[in-house]
């Protein structure tokens, strides 16, 4: 547990082979090599003496848990379903509760559990929805002693049984509604948690309620269903599947037996940035198999953050879920769209700021800039507070100042991108994962929080490319820098060495935390702004390197997280917390539901901040729900008793997001920069962020741009535009209420009116 700061989740794998997809080029390694080149840098494939790699609960060496089929495939941690692989108690071999929506389920030796739950648990500052089996899905004689992994895409996963004489191989998913179920050595059979109520008895079409939910059960054409108290059985007739659903209402049972046979074999998202038009469109799609009959076709259960922005039609039906109502469509895909909010290296320029006592500011931070030796997590804070005023100096003439952060930066970058060093990374070719050490908060033995802890170096690096091209090359140091992005956030399917966007859940919308899952509650996610920074230092790397792919990855990341956290930690529709719940911000989300809290404190200052830092140029994102921002910082000082006093800069960057005026009235009030600031976190950033939102006002993001690059402000009716072009040439960024803004070559420019 962290002491002062929040216990994130991350981790995963790598083998040794090249892979130059949508841009992400990364460099192979040998096996017998115990350091690896990289460019100008390294990293070892063995770990440093005398530390771990993942672990279980008792601090025994644990290697992934799949079948022989998928054995050299980078296994995906830090997804939902992830305690399927990665075993993080040696008394359960099976699974912890896995939340899929609207279905939950859990391996055991007999089957999968599945349950649909619809009752939350409101407890304090917690509310869950806790997994409770309705029904057991199996194989006559079923008795496996243990649960693998034996197949998975963009949001499904086949968990595989095998014990008895009987093997089971499920298929199940985000947004399914579906168990699709293939069997061998036995009759299917599945187990009530109590005699069932038969509705519907159609020889191989069962509708039978349990717990209050209706479920229909589907063999074979031919096969017929026997229930016997709460021992429901089929001969499949020499076939070896059968299928069943969760409906919403018994009158859904006509469109739910349609695509019974129709079974999913996979999912895959497709992402596309209109950079013209300032948005991004994300296709969701499911990949199916007739097992008899012609059908193909499927049933999908979207979440608020995707049914909101989708003009695919929506039928009547719904689900309950932690995320609110789910809605369901007939089809086997859909495609949401979604307006793009700018990321920039810096706030502009604007009259509000004293340019003399910014720059006594920064100098006072430059003149000691220095990274200590460190984990992961706190050396990326360092980077972070140095990064962030790298083009803050650049912007007032500071240039001495600028080019000491800078090379603080790439100094201590260059030795954690040195394998050998007191600072390094290391290649686990097991579990496939990249880790630094020194290792923080589970990034090691429970490969938890790499996209937290990455971000912060992904980030530092993109302000050194916008100032020292040749830095980032991939014969210099950039291919390290894309090691780390491989890891976190590998956008390239079919890589042996990194699994497939580790951290991020397409169908969710947003990063897990936990390597392992290993939770009654699923997995989790606190610092969704840590995240989110990730995906902005990918925008900007992008940028600054031309790596367009690595761009637009960013962007749809940022955008789809950025609603999800509008959604899901702040209730921003207030339709998606249970009624009774009396929290309006959660900090953290869990698969089945969420806690205002932290891993390490109840403070409210920190509970309300931790899903605010780091503030950069990629939190703009925050304003495009304002009304949210203002509910949050009131529960605040409601609850905290008055004003913010830790982590009150933090705080006060938050609220000028909404209310400018507000935020200096507060940093003016409270002196202006007295006492320390959070640690990743300057008075000079602070000073520069407030100042200048109260001079050209909050982000107005109702205006979209042609450039990811780009954002415009909005007082009293008054609209600043402001971009940064990192091109060789002069462009126009073309606003979407007609402005235009001409930008230099490898620089920024505003304008006001």
């Amino acid at each position: 547990m962290r002491s002062h700061i929040p216990l994130r989740r991350t981790a995963l794998t790598l083998t040794a082979a090249a892979t130059a997809v949508a841009g992400l080029a990364l460099v192979p390694g040998s096996a017998n090599a115990a350091e690896v080149p990289v460019g100008s840098g390294s990293y070892s494939d063995e770990r440093p003496a005398g530390t771990n790699g993942p672990q279980n609960s008792q601090g025994a060496a644990v290697t992934p848990q799949v079948t022989e089929a998928m054995a050299d495939q980078p296994v995906p941690t830090n997804d939902w379903w992830s305690s399927l692989v990665f075993k993080r108690y040696a008394d359960q071999p099976h699974s912890q509760p896995m939340f899929g929506h609207p279905l939950s389920y859990q391996a055991v030796d007999s089957g999968l559990e599945v349950g649909y739950p619809t009752q939350p648990d409101v407890s304090g500052v917690s509310y869950h929805f806790p997994h409770q089996a309705d029904l057991t899905v199996g194989v006559a004689g079923l008795n496996s002693p243990d649960t693998k992994a034996d197949g998975w895409s963009d949001w499904t996963v086949s968990p595989y049984w095998e014990g008895g004489g009987a093997t089971l191989r499920a298929t199940i998913g985000h947004g399914s509604p579906y168990v699709y179920a293939e069997t061998s050595g036995g009759a299917a059979q599945v187990t009530a948690a109590s005699a069932p109520e038969v509705f519907a008895d159609e020889g191989s079409l069962l509708g039978i309620s349990v717990n209050g939910h209706d479920y229909a059960l589907f063999a074979p054409s031919g096969s017929d269903w026997t229930v016997s108290g709460s021992q429901i059985t089929a001969d499949l007739g020499g076939q070896d599947y059968y299928s069943l659903a969760v409906l919403p209402s018994r009158d859904a049972l006509d469109l739910y037996a349609q695509y019974a046979y129709s079974f999913v074999t996979g999912s895959t998202v497709t992402w596309d940035y209109d950079e013209a038009g300032g948005s991004v469109s994300a296709t969701y799609a499911l990949k199916t198999e007739a097992r008899e009959g012609s059908e193909t076709g499927s049933v999908m259960a979207l979440y608020p953050h995707q049914w909101q922005y989708t003009s695919d039609e929506l039928t009547a039906h719904e689900y309950v879920s932690p995320r609110g109502t789910m809605r369901v469509r007939d089809g086997a895909s859909f495609t949401t769209t979604q307006d793009v909010t700018g990321v920039l290296p810096a706030l502009p320029e604007s009259s509000g700021v004293d340019t003399g006592h910014l720059t006594n500011l920064v100098n006072d931070v430059a003149s000691s800039a220095d990274i200590p030796v460190g984990d992961t997590y706190w050396s990326g804070k360092a980077f972070g507070r140095l990064a962030q005023l790298v083009p803050i100096a650049d912007q007032i003439g500071a240039t001495t100042a600028r080019d000491q952060l800078l090379d603080a930066i790439k100094s201590r970058l260059e030795e954690w991108f040195t394998a050998g060093g007191d600072t390094q990374f290391a290649y686990d070719s097991e579990w496939r994962t990249l880790t630094g050490y020194p290792a923080s908060y589970g990034s090691d033995v429970e490969l938890n929080d790499h996209h937290f802890h990455y971000s912060y170096y992904v980030m530092a690096a993109a302000i050194v490319a916008q100032y020292d091209p040749a830095w980032a090359e991939d014969s210099a140091w950039g291919g390290m820098v894309k090691e780390l992005i491989g890891d976190a956030a590998n956008p390239v399917r079919g890589d042996d060495r990194y699994p497939f966007l580790r951290g991020f859940d397409v169908y969710a919308g947003h990063s897990w935390a936990s390597g392992h899952q290993g939770f009654a509650a699923g997995n989790n996610q606190e610092s969704s702004s840590e995240s989110i920074n990730l995906s902005a230092g990918l925008i900007l790397w992008g940028s600054a390197t031309g790596d367009t792919s690595l761009r637009d990855l960013g962007v749809y990341l940022l955008t789809t997280e950025s609603e999800a956290i509008r959604q899901y930690w702040f209730d921003g529709d207030e339709q998606n917390f249970p009624a009774d719940y009396q929290h309006n911000t959660l900090g953290m989300v869990w698969s089945n539901g969420g806690a205002h809290s932290t891993w390490w404190t109840g403070n409210p200052e920190e509970i309300h901040g931790i899903n605010v830092l780091p503030v950069t140029g990629g939190s703009l994102h925050l304003a495009r729900d304002k009304d949210a921002i203002v509910r949050n910082l009131e529960e605040l000082v409601e609850e905290n008793g008055g004003p913010p006093v830790e982590w009150k800069e933090i705080l006060w960057e938050f609220q000028a997001l909404a209310d400018p005026a507000a935020a200096r009235a507060a940093y003016d009030g409270d002196g202006g920069g007295v006492g320390s600031p959070e640690a990743g976190e300057s008075w000079a950033h602070v000073y520069h962020w407030i100042y200048t939102l109260d001079s050209i006002g909050a982000p107005d993001t109702a205006i979209t741009a042609d450039s990811p690059t780009a954002a415009a402000f909005s007082q009293g009716g008054t609209v600043t535009y402001a971009a940064h072009n990192y091109g060789d040439a002069e462009r126009t960024v073309t606003f979407s209420d007609g402005a235009q803004l001409t930008v230099g070559p490898n620089s920024s420019a505003s304008r006001t009116g």
